[in-house]
């Protein structure tokens, strides 16, 4: 544990998250207070808060002190708070209405597997923060990986040969959504969101190499055969999945996940569904920038546009 600012930052296991006590983030943060965050998640790639009373108002700008907050999520619709365009319910209800009943059902209502959020997008979110409204009486954890840690530890022959590879992430391709009667299929046939993302990322502000793949988004690596694309990424991400790069946080009402995307991976729960808990948590995300690998070669977008601010950051933060 380390204590800055009179906040202590205990981590949660050998690579992945750490919980932040000492600091209320419901009112302004001071320049030092944010520092310790930012410090802490890029050290961590997530941290953890308790206890904190927040509602869509502060959470958007609490936000809005580590970056500029996008809309809830570019197939939002009409799910979102008509006040609140920044806000991404995550519930039974809300994935139901979003994108329909059987994809919530073949997906789960808490979202898909080890991801990051909206990797098809050519600028996909740095942050994303997540907070609890009501939770199960057990059950229901997000785990969290650390693609950084998990890079490191593959054999130099393989992080050689991944560093030159680039890969396509597409919504929706890894479910067949395009071919959904739902409402998930209107999404995807009408807006496409496809981006070329390299398969190893370098970390704008760490300079770590991370793993940039997952299994909700990403279709193939380019250039390959389809049998050996999914050996690599098959392999990939039984990596990232590793036990030892991973943290598991329980919620409990008024907790907050702060996490960094382009360093680490989620995993929905999938435990509570056939015991009919309510689980409604929102999240907001920050504006990101275009990935970069090893080469210095930026991503391409296949089809959507960047992913851009809800609003001006100074009328997100009032």
């Amino acid at each position: 544990m380390s204590t800055i600012e009179n906040i202590d930052v205990i981590p949660q296991s050998g690579w992945t998250g750490a919980e932040i006590r000492g600091v209320d983030i419901g009112k302004p943060l001071s320049a030092a207070q944010v520092g310790v965050i930012k410090q802490a998640i890029l050290r961590w790639k997530v941290v953890f808060f308790r206890d904190q009373q927040l509602d869509h108002a502060a959470q958007i700008a609490f936000g809005s002190q580590f970056g500029e907050v996008t809309p809830g999520h570019p197939y939002e619709g009409d799910v979102a708070p008509p006040e609140f365009p920044e806000i991404h319910t995550v519930s039974p209800k809300a994935y139901g209405k979003r994108y329909g009943q059987s994809y919530q059902k073949r997906l789960s209502a808490n979202g898909p597997g080890w991801h990051a959020d909206v990797t098809p997008l050519i600028n996909p979110p740095a942050y994303s923060i997540l907070r609890a409204e009501t939770v199960p009486p057990y059950g229901g954890d997000t785990q969290f990986t650390n693609v950084a840690a998990a890079y490191e530890g593959l054999s130099p022959a393989l992080r050689a040969l991944i560093d030159g590879l680039r890969a396509e992430h597409r919504f929706g391709a890894n479910i067949n959504a395009e071919r959904s009667d739902e409402r998930v299929g209107d999404w995807v046939r009408s807006k496409p969101l496809a981006s070329i993302h390299p398969v190893v990322r370098v970390h704008p502000e760490s300079g770590e190499k991370v793993i940039y793949v997952n299994p909700s988004f990403t279709r193939q690596i380019v250039g390959l055969t389809p049998r050996e694309s999914r050996h690599i990424l098959d392999l990939l991400f039984e990596q990232v999945a590793l036990p030892e790069y991973t943290a598991r946080f329980k919620w409990e009402p008024g907790s907050v996940a702060f996490w960094d995307n382009r360093a680490a991976l989620h995993l929905a729960p999938r435990d509570v569904e056939h015991l009919g808990f309510d689980r409604v948590l929102h999240r907001i995300t920050l504006v990101g920038d275009v990935p970069v690998g090893p080469d210095g070669k930026p991503s391409e977008s296949l089809s959507g546009e960047a992913f851009l601010a809800a609003r001006p950051r100074e009328t997100a933060a009032a």
